[in-house]
């Protein structure tokens, strides 16, 4: 299908059924996060998934490339962003599966309804709002920063969107660990999952992605650690075949 790229934007190969994905450098592009996220992410075929603060729609559309999801949603509150992802999902004409909405994350539950969703993923802002020099107008200020939604919004939007049972996934900062597992069993949702990514084996962990899950038991288990890199600009086999090469 063709699409007209607007000026600043590109188009990248996601080598997953030929998808391609509309991005722009000059505003905020995906990062390695949200494809590990992807990876980490458990979808039952016939669930219905929603992406809370979906940026240019990167984890919908490769959740539908890699499950058999029924449906995946993405919310994002910059309209910029949200135009590259609907428009990304008109090119790989995914209308049927995939749907872009434009809102807030604190208005979700009254947007989409509780106990809507089988699957909620978030790769969110991972620093606060008063940490660090930004523009605030900036997208990807918007993007790092907890400026629009904090992890306290997230969280409680999380939980009030799943249904009895369902499952809260994503990635942060171990730094702020413990603020995120106490924000989960505030809201319901108890952790199940956790995997820690070090960018060298010999390196302390910078990413972790977590499964909670609404109502569950508390039992928490704590998977291999994902290593990035063999050596420097030489990716370990695990994060090639997550990428899909």
């Amino acid at each position: 299908m063709k699409i007209d790229l607007q000026p600043g934007e590109r188009l990248d190969d996601l080598n997953r059924n030929g998808y391609k994905i509309i991005q722009n450098s000059g505003k905020f592009c995906f990062g390695m996060d949200a494809v590990l996220l992807s990876g980490f992410v458990l979808v039952k075929p016939g669930e219905k998934v929603l992406d809370l603060g979906t940026g240019t729609g990167i984890i919908p559309i490769l959740l539908e490339a890699k499950t058999e999801g029924r449906h995946f949603t993405g919310l994002e509150i910059q309209k910029d962003s949200a135009d590259m992802a609907s428009r990304s999902v008109e090119y790989n004409n995914l209308q049927h599966k995939v749907e872009i909405v434009t809102g807030d994350i604190k208005e979700a539950s009254r947007i989409f309804g509780r106990a809507s969703f089988d699957v909620v993923t978030s790769n969110p802002p991972y620093m606060k709002s008063n940490h660090g020099l930004k523009n605030p107008d900036e997208p990807k200020a918007i993007a790092r920063h907890e400026l629009l939604c904090s992890l306290e919004d997230l969280v409680r939007e999380a939980s009030a969107l799943l249904r009895p049972g369902g499952r809260f996934y994503m990635v942060h900062r171990p730094q702020r660990l413990i603020e995120i597992i106490t924000a989960l069993t505030k809201h319901g949702l108890e952790p199940k999952r956790m995997k820690m990514v070090h960018p060298f084996a010999d390196r302390e962990a910078n990413m972790v992605l977590i499964e909670a899950v609404k109502g569950g038991r508390p039992m928490l288990k704590v998977e291999k650690p994902l290593i990035v890199y063999r050596a420097p600009g030489e990716y370990m086999q695990e994060i090639y075949s997550i990428y899909g090469y």
